[in-house]
């Protein structure tokens, strides 16, 4: 019963180990039946924390408009292991990472009130920091007159 609710939910969606794990301890399922439950998931490839880690990360970087320190945040949440977490966040290409912030910026920028320029540019620091993004990227791209400006030459 409870293998074929796992696997229901993993085929309908991405999940990674410990969303399952966690959910069989909700269900008070034994630890020895959790563990031979997560190898099949395992084996059957309806849980791999790598393509999860995948998914996550073009997802919330792409629709939700996050910066590489939250989702890594939320990949160590879900234990993803640290080698998993760097070689997908490694994967990201740069100039999508920075079209995704480029644009973020342009259209907080029309709805920030500010009294000068500095004001406005920490206003759009601080949004921006709290989105994941790195203060060295955010700086260069608000550095950058025209945030959407593609010969903004400078490499995250």
């Amino acid at each position: 019963m409870v293998l074929q609710r796992l696997t229901a939910l993993c085929a309908s969606a991405e999940h990674c180990e410990y969303e399952m794990t966690e959910k069989m301890r909700k269900w008070e399922v034994e630890e020895s039946e959790r563990e031979r439950i997560i190898e099949y998931l395992r084996k059957a490839k309806f849980v791999d924390d790598e393509r999860y880690a995948r998914a996550l990360v073009k997802d919330k970087i792409k629709y939700n408009k996050w910066g590489r320190r939250k989702v890594e945040q939320v990949l160590w949440a879900k234990h993803i292991a640290e080698d998993i977490r760097q070689r997908v966040l490694d994967e990201v290409d740069d100039s999508e990472y920075k079209s995704v912030l480029a644009d973020l910026l342009k259209s907080k920028r029309r709805s920030v009130k500010a009294s000068n320029d500095y004001e406005l540019n920490m206003k759009l620091i601080k949004f921006a920091l709290s989105r994941g993004f790195d203060y060295g990227i955010v700086k260069q791209c608000i550095d950058c007159d025209d945030y959407a400006e593609e010969d903004c030459s400078t490499d995250f």
